[in-house]
């Protein structure tokens, strides 16, 4: 995996022009640490967006046995999905800190690209690091790889077609891939406007990030330290970048 570092070139506006999107990451908060502000200005333009989760989050607080921890953390992301419009939330109840690429986390992912027909998927950044010496968590990488994989996957009818009943058919309409908070990120998408919405879509996650023990942090200040300098790179105030893969041939 690459281990280079975009350098601070300015950010290319994403594309607009769509209707519908799915979002697939690893984790309850994966989105809101970044991405929940952009699905916020795409759902106010009347945009379609779904959420997918891999797992729940389940080994996510220290002091909470996973049993009890699934239902709370699944609760807090439908609450923080409901706060940038998101209504749909789909989780995939794979084992958290120990999804593995392969087959199977294709198949999964295959079969909700397939039942919600986007446009545009959007996952987390799988490169190795956040940039410099920062390293990724192994859940995000394998969730991100397999998801531009299984993208591809949908649209082979002979990939999976024991998915292909009960009115599913291969859905090969995905235009692009974008991984938020890419080290790599060539694009960007301006968050201004509906940067307090992703402030509180984070907040709602109160029972996780009060159980990560972080003394005196701020959703806020967090969140606009990377905000602002993605949006120096756009020319905005705020802004969200994304690593941009094409689905076309040849492109």
């Amino acid at each position: 995996m690459d281990s280079d570092v975009a350098p601070p070139s300015p950010l290319t506006p994403v594309t607009e022009e769509w209707e519908r999107a799915l979002c697939v990451v690893a984790h309850p908060d994966d989105l809101e640490f970044g991405a929940a502000a952009a699905i916020a200005r795409w759902t106010g333009q009347g945009k379609r967006v779904v959420y997918c989760m891999v797992t729940s989050g389940e080994a996510g607080i220290d002091g909470l046995r996973p049993d009890a921890c699934r239902p709370l953390r699944e609760a807090e992301q439908v609450e923080s999905a409901r706060i940038v419009g998101v209504d749909v939330v789909d989780f995939l109840g794979r084992p958290d800190g120990i999804v593995e690429y392969g087959v199977d986390l294709r198949r999964a992912i295959a079969g909700v690209v397939r039942r919600h027909r986007p446009e545009i998927v959007v996952t987390n950044n799988f490169r190795d690091t956040w940039g410099g010496a920062s390293l990724n968590q192994a859940d995000h990488v394998a969730v991100g790889r397999a998801t531009l994989d299984a993208v591809r996957d949908a649209g082979n009818r002979w990939v999976f077609p024991e998915q292909l009943q009960d009115r599913v058919e291969p859905w090969g309409g995905v235009r692009e891939v974008w991984a938020a908070g890419s080290p790599l990120a060539a694009h960007g998408v301006d968050t201004t406007a509906t940067f307090d919405a992703g402030v509180a879509s984070l907040e709602a996650h109160a029972a996780y990030i009060e159980g990560l023990g972080w003394v005196d942090w701020d959703a806020r200040e967090f969140l606009e330290a990377a905000s602002r300098g993605a949006g120096q790179r756009l020319g905005t105030t705020f802004a969200t970048a994304f690593e941009v893969f094409s689905m076309g041939w040849g492109d």
